[in-house]
C-alpha cells in the first residue's frame, strides 16, 4: 500500500485497480472536496454532489447551490449511494473524470 501524501485513513481491502491511489499508479494532487454520493450506476465511477452557499450582495442573503462531480471509485473503497466521501483531484482518467475517491467518511 502506497502513502498518497494526504492524511486519510487507507482502505482495509486490497484491489488490483491501476487507477487506485493506494494500490495502483495514480498520483493525486490539487483540491480535496467533500460531498455525498448520489449515483453509482457506472462501472468504477460515482457522481458526488457538493452543496454550498453563495452570497447575493443585492439582497444580502445566501442561496443554496450544488455541483455534481464525476469521480473514479476504486474497488477497495466501493462507495455506495448516500455515503459521504472525500474526493481528490488527479490526472484526467477519462473525458469527464479528473477526481478519485480517497476516503469514505464514517457516519
Amino acid at each position: 500500500m502506497r502513502d498518497i501524501g494526504v492524511d486519510v485513513k487507507p482502505p482495509e481491502k486490497s484491489c488490483e485497480d491501476k487507477n487506485c491511489p493506494f494500490h495502483g499508479h495514480l498520483k493525486v494532487r490539487g483540491q480535496i472536496i467533500e460531498g455525498k454520493v448520489v449515483s453509482n450506476g457506472m462501472h468504477n465511477s460515482v457522481v458526488v454532489q457538493k452543496d454550498y452557499l453563495r452570497y447575493i450582495k443585492k439582497y444580502e442573503r445566501y442561496e443554496k447551490r450544488r455541483s455534481r462531480i464525476l469521480a473514479h471509485n476504486p474497488p477497495c473503497i466501493s462507495a455506495k449511494v448516500g455515503d459521504r466521501v472525500k474526493i481528490m483531484e488527479c490526472r484526467p482518467i477519462s473525458k469527464a473524470k479528473s477526481f478519485v475517491v480517497i476516503e469514505k467518511e464514517a457516519e
